[in-house]
């Protein structure tokens, strides 16, 4: 509320602003669903909207409550340690999980992309949707070839329904929103010429506009100037008066062709010209050394250095007549194209349902050209508390050290003998990229995309955490340790026994022997208060003992 205050808006009069949009109507649907909370939070966020952006809220059509239980848990720590949209040390997109994956052929597909990275799937149903569409994709190169075309050809039009909300449309804008329409309807025909009914009903999802692509088709012109406020792009037979009005501008245009051909053989003055521009208007212009031949009915309107400027009367009443019927065409142009920016105002809901549309079924081919390629399994999910995996691989090391070969590893972790694996080995081994591996292969799999794997067969998880490496936090007051005993507090205080848990080194920020009592803490209330399947990599030999005492623990070393 205070912060409403300083904005200086009155919290009950933001309707005012935003009556004529999508989602006023979406905020009325919502009162009584919401916590009041919920609508001031909302309130607050259109209000700072309204403060800074002025105008143009034709685009905002919904509000979405995000429920978190919808998906799988990665906290910020995590995204981080496991390089999902960048690498840890060169914070880069090339060296993360999205580098990896993203080949998306539109820019609506590579942000959808980012969006599943970080909340992946949990419900097994809409993981296998996304997986059986891939599947079938893998087993018709010929349809993947034709999808991967047609989408390298669309535009961005989740970004230009922005644009037509704050009225900067261009008619460009709008050849290539045509462009991308028509490749989206022949995407619509592609999938419907399947066999496969789950790709069928994804073409049932696809609404290309048919009215809307017809309207733009037959009122701009192929190839639209970008100067468009003062040129031609509506298409003739769009508008007779348009049409007249530029047909007058176009014969006065030759009018003045015809006039400098007539003037340069009266005066036998060959190199004279006519020409414009916005101060002076038309005029002819005469170098100096023919200046003895003007007749004596041009008036001299300008003196430069190396010739002279005049004008003539039957010029200047051209003039009038060129300049006026082109001001009058340009206006109503406008005018007519003001027209057509409301009308598409009217459908920014449906464009941005079909860029959403769109962006899946772009992400699912990269998925499938990114298993063929890479050759990814497709996994599979068991209600077993089972992960099991055969020879598993990193997918970011096996992309960028191509020259290299990678040795696959299996995995297996469930809810009796191997809850809990304490890995072991020399430093530079492998452990870190093991256990790293395996979570990205959970993560990749509830995204709905095939993994880096011979077999995957998975139980589904809630929640993924990791605590790998050692940092500090300086500038708030937060040693290595401190940072690292956070990090730990916070995936006991939040795991569950349906979560993945990967601890690397936990317990090195400290002397050794407090360190080791640490550790070995930790593991003890994993297994008798949280029972998360995790993957424990140490220096701390001690800590295979704990295998003796709990049947769930397993030692593993690499080598």
């Amino acid at each position: 509320i205070n912060y409403i205050e300083d904005l200086n808006i009155n919290i009950n009069d933001f309707e005012e602003y935003i009556k004529d949009t999508n989602i006023f109507e979406d905020l009325l649907n919502l009162k009584g669903k919401g916590s009041i909370s919920d609508m001031i939070s909302i309130k607050v966020l259109l209000a700072y909207i309204i403060k800074t952006q002025k105008d143009g809220f034709k685009h905002l059509n919904s509000v979405i409550y995000y429920n978190s239980d919808d998906n799988l848990l990665i906290d910020e720590s995590s995204k981080i340690n496991l390089e999902l949209v960048k690498g840890l040390n060169t914070n880069s997109k090339k060296d993360s999980l999205l580098g990896v994956l993203d080949n998306c052929k539109t820019s609506m597909g590579s942000r959808t992309l980012k969006k599943w990275i970080e909340k992946p799937l949990k419900y097994r149903e809409a993981i296998e949707y996304r997986l059986d569409i891939v599947e079938k994709f893998n087993e018709d190169f010929i349809l993947l070839d034709k999808l991967i075309k047609e989408l390298n050809e669309i535009y961005d039009i989740e970004r230009l329904s922005v644009k037509i909300s704050n009225s900067t449309i261009t008619p460009k804008d709008l050849v290539a929103l045509l462009n991308s329409l028509k490749s989206i309807k022949n995407i619509k025909m592609i999938l419907n010429a399947t066999a496969y009914e789950i790709l069928c009903e994804l073409s049932d999802k696809i609404d290309p506009l048919k009215d809307l692509s017809s309207t733009i088709e037959n009122m701009i012109i192929d190839d639209p100037p970008a100067n468009f406020e003062e040129n031609q792009f509506i298409k003739k037979g769009f508008s007779k008066e348009l049409d007249d009005l530029f047909d007058m501008s176009t014969k006065a245009k030759r009018w003045i062709l015809e006039f400098e051909n007539d003037q340069r053989e009266k005066t036998g003055i060959k190199n004279l010209r006519v020409k414009y521009n916005k101060i002076l208007g038309y005029f002819i212009e005469v170098t100096k050394s023919f200046v003895d031949k003007v007749p004596s009915t041009y008036i001299r309107k300008q003196t430069l250095v190396g010739s002279e400027r005049y004008f003539s009367i039957e010029l200047k009443e051209m003039e009038a007549k060129l300049l006026s019927s082109k001001d009058d065409a340009l206006t109503l142009q406008l005018s007519i194209f003001d027209e057509l920016k409301k009308y598409l105002s009217e459908n920014i809901k449906n464009i941005q349902e079909l860029s959403k549309t769109v962006s899946l079924v772009d992400v699912l081919t990269d998925f499938s050209d990114l298993s063929i390629k890479n050759n990814y399994t497709k996994p599979t999910f068991n209600s077993k508390g089972i992960i099991e995996i055969k020879d598993g691989r990193h997918p970011i090391i096996e992309f960028n050290f191509t020259d290299e070969l990678f040795v696959p590893n299996d995995t297996l972790l469930d809810d009796k003998d191997n809850l809990i694996h304490i890995i072991t080995g020399p430093n530079m081994a492998g452990k870190s990229t093991y256990m790293r591996q395996v979570a990205l292969i959970v993560l990749m799999a509830q995204m709905g995309c095939y993994v880096p794997a011979a077999k995957a067969d998975l139980s589904i998880v809630d929640k993924i955490f990791t605590r790998i490496g050692a940092s500090d936090n300086l500038s708030k007051g937060e040693s290595t340790f401190m940072v690292e005993m956070k990090e730990v507090a916070n995936i006991l205080d939040n795991a569950t026994s349906s979560s993945l848990v990967i601890l690397d080194e936990v317990g090195r920020g400290t002397s050794t022997y407090d360190g080791i009592s640490l550790a070995w803490a930790i593991v003890e209330y994993i297994v008798e208060n949280i029972k998360a399947k995790t993957l424990f990599a140490t220096h701390y030999h001690e800590l295979v003992d704990l295998a003796k005492k709990y049947d769930c623990i397993s030692n593993l070393t690499i080598q």
